[in-house]
């Protein structure tokens, strides 16, 4: 855990009255959650809450109105966004994130916590910079990329539900003996594929951070094969360095002719659906402690959580660190899928 003193405008005299709260880049289960936690806290201290829509767009158009706890009732359950959410192209130029402080400005919003991934935190870290304005991160991505936090908000209920996918994929593999081939999001990370294929007993999972060996895999088809295992199941992250399932599939193909080959791509199934209850659960706890953070002058930081304890890194060290997977994560899958 970051120690107070390491931490950037720790315990400030600047006295948050107005928070804004905004849901950025990718959707992910769970923000509906988080924005509920920090609407019903900051109303427990008498703070005014607005939301903002379709994030940093929503700043700069001027689309924010001010919520209370009946703005956030019977959400929790809700997948997607309420406020929307956006990838604003305006609010990388310098006039894009002046308008945006004006419409703050004017409203008195003091304090902003923003929910979404790293591209979320760098626009805030930037906009906190030039305007002064304290700003809290939530980790709101499904892909669980961003170091400092065992958990981001969205990443248990993407696992399950591509879990739940690849279970019923292997029932009609078994039925038709068939490789299957089955592609899950992560562009950048392959935490979805190495989850979701250790869960389902997957034969193979390629994910991004690590080189495949395509040869090693046709190997590995081929001997079992010989032993008439002729049920497979491949997991990919979309990001990995062949491609996603369907480029494997062409190369399998050409390889392995004999094999009945299929592909299947998750797609964005995986981003929606109610939350899972740990979703729910960690972002609420990430919510309340966000609304904590600027009542105590505790800015400029990503909360997470580590070890079952709330950790708090700066935003500018969350933009520039990745969550790694570890060695043990890749032996287990080693050995596991022989």
């Amino acid at each position: 855990m970051q120690k107070k003193e390491e931490l950037p405008k720790e315990m400030s005299d600047k006295k948050v009255t107005k928070i804004g709260v905004l849901t950025s880049g990718g959707d992910s289960p769970g923000m509906n959650a988080a924005v509920r936690a920090v609407v019903r806290t900051g109303n427990y201290h008498g703070l005014e809450v607005y939301g903002i829509m379709r994030g940093y767009s929503g700043m700069i158009e001027d689309d924010i109105f001010q919520m209370d706890s009946r703005s956030v009732a019977n959400i929790i359950q809700r997948g997607g966004t309420i406020l929307k959410t956006a990838r604003s192209k305006d609010f990388f130029e310098p006039e894009g994130r002046a308008k945006a402080y004006e419409n703050l400005k004017k409203r008195g919003i003091n304090g902003l916590v923003i929910i979404g991934g790293d591209g979320s935190f760098r626009g805030a870290q930037k906009f906190s910079n030039e305007f002064d304005i304290p700003c809290i991160g939530l980790p709101g991505t499904i892909d669980k990329d961003i170091a400092g936090s065992d958990f981001t908000i969205g990443f248990d209920t993407a696992v399950n539900t591509a879990v739940e996918a690849i279970d019923k994929i292997r029932d009609t593999a078994d039925a038709h003996d068939r490789l299957f081939i089955v592609e899950v999001m992560g562009r950048d990370a392959g935490y979805i594929a190495l989850h979701s294929g250790i869960a389902t007993g997957a034969e193979n999972i390629l994910i991004p951070e690590t080189k495949t060996d395509i040869e090693e895999l046709i190997s590995s088809l081929t001997e079992k094969e010989k032993r008439k295992k002729l049920v497979n199941l491949i997991v990919v992250a979309e990001g990995d360095e062949y491609g996603g399932a369907n480029e494997v599939a062409e190369i399998i193909k050409k390889r392995l002719p004999n094999a009945d080959t299929r592909v299947c791509i998750l797609g964005h199934i995986q981003r929606g659906g109610s939350p899972t209850c740990l979703d729910r659960l960690i972002a609420s706890r990430m919510g309340y402690h966000a609304v904590e953070c600027l009542l105590n002058g505790r800015f400029n930081v990503m909360v997470g959580i580590l070890n079952n304890k709330m950790n708090y890194i700066p935003l500018d060290n969350a933009i520039k660190a990745k969550q790694k997977i570890s060695e043990d994560w890749l032996k287990i899958v080693k050995i596991l899928a022989s």
